[in-house]
């Protein structure tokens, strides 16, 4: 079990990806049979009725979980934050660093699907049908919607924006009273984002399966379009994190003063253990090394990298928004920057809260709100989880980039 998950009492949750995959090539290759015998009309019933139902399943879960983890991610976030002054630091770049992150998607993406755009026969192959373009929602709504009359309703309709709003509010005001209900509250999320973990970890078990059963009438209606849309999404979302790992180099060679050769040497063998674990938590070790042959001190790195790999994942808000704004593309839902900037919050908010969870999970957890708050239909999205395994190399690759640079940079701002 991952330390950081020991710590805030949560369980260890295994996500069978590659069995997942495998039932994605497996519903890709079943559906690519001949048609019009008995056997094959009765595999595309049962198979989609099976990939419908693992779908509800996942939404289900998604309120009361995102609820449980935004409260207890900021209640460790604040009071990381007030651990002194060199963890104020440490939180204020990791704050300036994830609304770069957000922010540097919402513009990056659309501009790459302007001049990448997504084949016709792709969108239709994801998004279960021909895209329909809808209204943009006025800003007047957009605010409002941030401010419902009645939160239960929000929560019973699945209006993630207010939602995550709501519960952000509670876990800052929550500072402000006396610590023994402080604690006895934060034990009741925290319960829930466990006991929420478990039931998550239920439902993805049958992922195989459910996988399966959606990609099985993609494959029957669009054959080879959806590999080939797959493989465009998955370009298109690593390209979010690609820039944050750059920004990662930009800051450890600028404000981290650092060297470039001495910089990629020492980051070596931290990419080793990130491409092989696709894990910032394992790849600890490694970054604590790196930055020691860096020179910096091990007072500042023994506090910064852990701290890091608890609270900061650098890429989330890039890639998931890169994820929401291609199902966003997908669907032909609209947005305006009003739109956009919500996402951007919630995907802030959101990346807070994601610990030391499996990439899936967190694909579930974070993508499923800041798609919604965009207005952005979530059912492709349990498709696209299947290949999550593959950006999630990136997602890791930026992550301990920017571990790394953050590091240097705080130490470096400390002086002697």
């Amino acid at each position: 079990m991952d330390e950081a998950n020991r710590a805030a009492g949560f369980p260890e949750i295994k996500v069978p990806a590659g069995l997942t995959f495998a039932g994605l090539v497996l519903g890709f290759l079943a559906g690519m049979l001949p048609k019009g015998s008995a056997a094959m009309d009765a595999l595309l019933l049962y198979g989609g009725f099976a990939g419908t139902l693992w779908l509800r399943l996942l939404t289900l879960t998604i309120v009361p979980l995102v609820v449980g983890l935004v409260y207890t991610g900021i209640s460790q976030t604040l009071a990381a934050a007030n651990g002194g002054r060199l963890a104020r630091r440490a939180v204020g770049l990791f704050f300036a660093v994830l609304i770069f992150s957000g922010a540097m998607s919402a513009l990056l993406v659309p501009a790459l699907l302007t001049a990448f755009p997504i084949p016709e026969r792709a969108i239709a192959a994801l998004s279960g049908g021909a895209a329909k373009a809808g209204e943009v929602p006025a800003a007047t709504e957009i605010l409002l919607a941030m401010v419902p009359e009645n939160i239960f309703a929000s929560i019973s309709s699945g209006a993630m924006l207010p939602i995550v709003l709501f519960v952000s509010a509670i876990a800052i005001a929550a500072t402000r009273i006396a610590e023994a209900p402080r604690r006895q509250l934060a034990l009741v999320f925290e319960g829930l984002a466990a006991t929420m973990m478990v039931v998550v970890g239920w439902v993805l078990k049958l992922a195989p399966i459910g996988v399966f059963g959606l990609a099985l009438p993609l494959a029957a209606n669009s054959g080879s379009d959806t590999i080939a849309a797959l493989a465009h999404y998955i370009l298109i979302v690593s390209a979010a994190g690609f820039v944050v790992l750059l920004a990662g180099v930009a800051l450890a060679l600028t404000l981290g003063g650092q060297r470039p050769a001495s910089f990629f040497r020492a980051m070596v063998p931290v990419f080793a253990v990130a491409l092989s674990t696709q894990s910032s938590l394992a790849s600890l070790p490694a970054m604590l090394g790196a930055t020691r042959r860096m020179g910096v001190r091990e007072a500042t790195a023994d506090f910064v990298l852990p701290l890091a790999v608890a609270i900061f994942r650098a890429t989330s808000p890039a890639m998931n928004m890169g994820v929401a704004i291609y199902a966003a593309y997908l669907t032909g839902t609209p947005l305006n920057p009003l739109l956009l900037v919500a996402g951007v919050m919630v995907a802030f908010l959101v990346s807070l809260s994601s610990v030391s969870l499996p990439g899936t999970i967190s694909f579930v957890i974070s993508v499923g709100p800041i798609a919604n708050a965009m207005g952005v239909p979530i059912g492709p999205l349990a498709l696209l989880v299947a290949v999550e395994m593959l950006p999630d190399i990136m997602r890791t690759l930026g992550n301990v980039t920017m571990d790394v640079a953050t590091t240097t940079t705080i130490d470096r701002r400390r002086g002697d």
